[in-house]
């Protein structure tokens, strides 16, 4: 059953990685107040394409976060875990995934949107990568406690 924890976060990695991919040609001008055109056209234009006209595909990413919240709500259920590894895997998975709802997607969708002149889009471009590096931190080291655990099962097996 662990599997399940592992293959949802290694799914939502990979989606972070795409993400990045974008992302990251901000921080090349971490000294200007705007970026570019062609920078903030590359950035909206992937996020415009991810948030709205990739549908119903982009739920895709939000059914992969329930699944992974629903599989720790039931191991908090079954009580079969040790608590600590349940807590720390409920605060790894817990804030990338309230940090998505709440923050980086609906930007996303402004910034695909382009919502705002190239101040506001810049400074939403900026927010959506850093949002994404704290998420890629936290969802690798929630990935990488559930492989131990699941190498530990089969090793005790």
């Amino acid at each position: 059953m662990r599997l399940i924890e592992a293959g949802c976060a290694g799914f939502l990695i990979a989606v972070l990685w795409m993400d990045l991919i974008f992302d990251t040609q901000v921080l090349s001008h971490r000294g200007a107040d705007e970026l570019p055109d062609s920078v903030l056209d590359s950035i909206a234009g992937y996020y415009h394409r991810a948030t709205t006209t990739s549908r119903p595909m982009s739920y895709l990413i939000a059914l992969v976060m329930a699944i992974l919240l629903g599989a720790l709500g039931f191991r908090w259920i079954r009580d079969g875990d040790a608590s600590w590894l349940l807590a720390a895997s409920t605060v790894l998975a817990g804030v990338p995934i309230l940090l998505a709802a709440v923050r980086t997607v609906p930007n996303a969708v402004r910034l695909g949107e382009r919502k705002g002149g190239p101040a506001e889009l810049s400074h939403l471009a900026r927010s959506i990568c850093r949002d994404h590096l704290i998420c890629l931190t936290f969802m690798s080291a929630f990935f990488a406690l559930w492989i131990v655990a699941v190498v530990g099962v089969l090793a005790s097996a």
